[in-house]
Parts: C-alpha cells; structure tokens; sequence
C-alpha cells in the first residue's frame, strides 16, 4: 500500500454527486448498484432498525473482496465517502454524514462461515450472523462469543467489542480476534494480524469501522459441549426486592457468571414464551461457564429470590443463541445506554422510579447488564477496546413502529439514562449507542489519540464513514 498516492478528501462533495453516483454503476461492472429511483433502492436500503431511514447516493451489494475492492476504489476516485453495513443493527449514528455523497457499501451477501474444528477457529465473511456461526462451531462441540441474537452481524459486534453470556469469563468477543482481511482505502486488499500491519489489527479490535471494509474474520472458539444458562423470572411487584439483591450481587459475582437483569414490557407472541409476554414482567438470564455443582452454587443466591420460573440447566451452547428474546429482525428500535458504577440503594430507587411497578412508560426493556470479572481487566494483548468501564451496563429500548411512538420512546429511555447519570461513568459501550455521541469521549486520551493516528495512517482522505466514526489526527 502507498498512503501517499491517496488523495485526501474533505468533508465537502462534489457539485453533482448524483452523476458520481451514476458513473460508480458504470465503473464497477458486475456489482450489483441501486440507485434512488430505482426499483430496488428503497429495499436495499432497509436495514435491521427499520426505524432508520439513510438515502445513501448509491447502495452497492459486493459478493467477493475484488467487488469490494473495486466499489472502494471508484468510489474514492468519484469524490464518494463509503459506509459499510452488515445487518445495520447499529447504523443509526451513520445519520451524521452527508448521505448524499455517501455509498453504502452492504456486506450482507458475503456470509460464508468456515470452522477448523482442531484449530478451534472460524473465519467467516464480513456480512455472516453470529447464527449461522454458533450452529457451525457447535456442530463440533465448540461455542463462540456471540451476541444477543442469532441475526446480529458477527462484523460491527466485533469491530465495536462484542459481549453477552460468556464475557465476564472470556472477555470481550474483540480479544478473541487472531486476523482480519481488510480493503484499505486505495483498495488494496491487507490481511492485519499481529505480524502484520499490527497498528491496523490493533485499532480494529474495538475502534469500529473507520479504518477500511473488513471482508472476513478470524477468532478462537472454544471448548464448551454445555453451558449451564437459563432464565429466572418474577412478577413486576417483586421488582424493588429483586433488583436491589441482585445490584448488590452483581459487582462481586464470580466471574464464571455473566447475567443481565431486565425489567420487560414485551408483547404476546408466538416467537416469546409465554412466562414474559403480555405483561410487565422481572427478568434475569444468564451463563455460567462452569459444572452443575457449581453452577448450583453461584445460583443459591438468586433462587433465594424465589423465582416463579427458573428454567437454569446444563444445555448445550446453542440453545442460548435466543435466551435474551431480542426482536429478530427487521425491527423499529430507538434506545439509550450508558455504563454505570456500583449501584446505590439510591441507584435502584432511580430506576424503579423511572421502569418499575406502577410507571407509566413505553420501553420494551429496561436492561442492566452485568459487567465485571474479565472485562474489568485490560487485555495483554488485546485491541483498542479490551476492557469496560464500569459494573453495569444500561440499556433502555422502545419500538419506534410509528413518529409518536419513536418521539416517546426516545424520551423514555433518555429519561431512564438521565435518571442514572449521578451514578455514570461517563463513557458508553459504542455498540449499544443508537444515535451519534463523542466517540473520543469513550476511549482512554491514549487510545483515542492512537485511534486517530491509525486513522491518518491507513485513511487520510477519511474515505470510510463509519457509524462511530474516527478522524484522522490533527496535524
């Protein structure tokens, strides 16, 4: 790669972006370009959150890293930023760049997942679902550090760090990344690992997708035939008694533990079981990577609670790809989050007052997610983001099928957040960011600063809009 033949692009467009977009079809040959105005446009640009609505210039579906070599490079050359999506999970930030002279470059027909079952390694394309990687590695008695859902893209959740049911344990999913194959943004397609292009690889562990278009992944399984996971389940009345315990619990939990406690308002549906939906319930699901006994053990404190449901069992590690019931998508989603410290009686008041018996409001869930144990811990050899600032992790969200209900929704869960902040860290997981915030605001100065550099290194020209989006360095 020759960083100095890149021309460095600024934030303004071209007085006819509209062409540009048009010649990027002509250029590119057999990709596969939708147009406004096209009969297929509006489809491509549906994304998960169907809540976010991007009219990109043009939408480009590649099927193999030399297709997506060629949309970088034409789009560079044509005075275009280009924004990579898998699913679009996350991709309401994106809303911050100018669309108008925005490609965005879709990586959901590349999904092909390869296991090496006497490595304990996948690789798998930058546009796969962790689904389709947890029955994979599965089928040879391995499990993978996925995420909540079976349809979240295993790309963004890497890029941005990645945690659920194993990671007070194993840490976060980022660490557990051995190489990527990336297309910078001259087009050249680089394999970062740690021997090569080390800065890149480092960056690309946590830093999100400012840095180029990751065509594949590569990352340790892991030896687990069964987990013992599970849920437990208590009436809305029982909130204050069962939040609170488990606030207190949570921060000193053995790491073999990982849980998230959740106050739900979820609706009766065939796809939820019947011991949650239709009313507002108390929820706890969790992992423990560890054998029955002690499993049992971890639990005793819990059960004291006197769940009316408590379905914890030794299972295999795909049956948990649907124990947290996120919406599969497509999904109208508006949210809020942030990362908290250690939970004061206070702390919980505040969140009773605002998500418990008796409030009126319209969030699907009100989440804490339990930190701690390994991810308190930096990494020796991890990536940008290796370890996470706080004990909780809150997560508020709302559907937005329609403008009041989005109104509402975002309301609600920014009230929840706001109600929480004494106790805030100041920092947010960027994965569960669902609006544009100060990305450097949730980094150390030193990363943040190396962020930029890698930044500058491999993208001056800032071709690559990221939803988290670094900038190169101030020079």
């Amino acid at each position: 790669m020759t960083l100095q033949s890149q021309p460095v692009l600024t934030d303004t467009v071209g007085e006819d972006t509209t062409d540009s977009a048009a010649e990027l079809a002509a250029i590119v040959g057999p990709v596969t370009i939708h147009l406004p105005g096209d009969p297929g446009y509006d489809e491509a640009r549906r994304l998960w959150n169907t809540a976010v609505d991007l009219a990109p210039a043009a939408i480009a579906e590649p099927t193999t890293p030399a297709e997506v070599s060629a949309v970088v490079t034409a789009s560079r050359e044509l005075g275009l930023k280009v924004a990579p999506v898998s699913t679009g999970h996350n991709a309401g930030p994106l809303v911050q760049h100018d669309l108008a002279s925005t490609v965005l470059l879709k990586l959901s027909s590349m999904t092909a997942v390869e296991v090496d079952p006497s490595a304990a390694m996948a690789k798998v394309q930058g546009g796969a679902l962790w689904g389709d990687v947890i029955d994979a590695a599965g089928a040879h008695g391995l499990a993978c550090l996925h995420g909540s859902s079976p349809d979240v893209g295993v790309g963004g959740y890497l890029l941005g760090g990645g945690i659920f049911l194993y990671a007070r344990r194993l840490g976060m999913a980022t660490s557990s990344l051995t190489a990527v194959e990336i297309v910078l943004a001259d087009g050249e397609l680089v394999r970062a690992d740690r021997t090569q292009h080390q800065s890149l690889f480092w960056a690309l562990r946590g830093g999100g997708g400012s840095f180029g278009i990751v065509t594949s992944f590569e990352f340790s399984l892991y030896p687990l035939a069964t987990v013992h996971a599970g849920m437990m389940v208590w009436d809305i009345d029982d909130a204050e008694r069962v939040v609170r315990a488990w606030a207190e619990w949570a921060p000193e939990a053995p790491k073999e533990i990982t849980t998230s406690m959740r106050i739900l308002n979820l609706p009766q549906s065939p796809d939820i079981p019947e011991e949650v939906g239709g009313r507002p319930v108390v929820c706890m699901d969790g992992a423990v990577l560890a054998d029955e006994g002690r499993a049992a053990s971890i639990l005793a404190p819990l059960r004291q609670l006197s769940p009316r449901v408590d379905t914890f069992a030794q299972v295999p590690p795909s049956s948990i790809a649907r124990l947290h019931m996120d919406p599969l998508g497509p999904t109208p989603v508006t949210a809020n989050t942030a990362l908290l410290g250690r939970l004061t009686d206070e702390a919980v008041d505040a969140f009773l007052a605002r998500a418990g018996p008796g409030t009126e409001h319209s969030l699907l869930s009100a989440e804490l997610r339990q930190l701690g144990g390994a991810l308190a811990r930096r990494h020796p050899d991890g990536g940008a983001l290796s370890r996470l600032d706080g004990s909780l992790l809150l997560f508020a969200a709302a559907i937005a099928d329609t403008p009041e209900n989005e109104a509402r929704g975002r309301m609600d869960a920014a009230e929840l957040v706001r109600s929480l902040s004494p106790w805030s860290t100041g920092r947010r997981y960027l994965n569960f960011a669902e609006a544009p915030v100060d990305v450097g605001d949730n980094y150390g100065e030193r990363e943040w600063l190396t962020l930029t550099c890698v930044k500058s290194a491999y993208d001056p020209g800032n071709v690559f809009a990221a939803n988290h989006p670094v900038p190169p360095a101030q020079s």
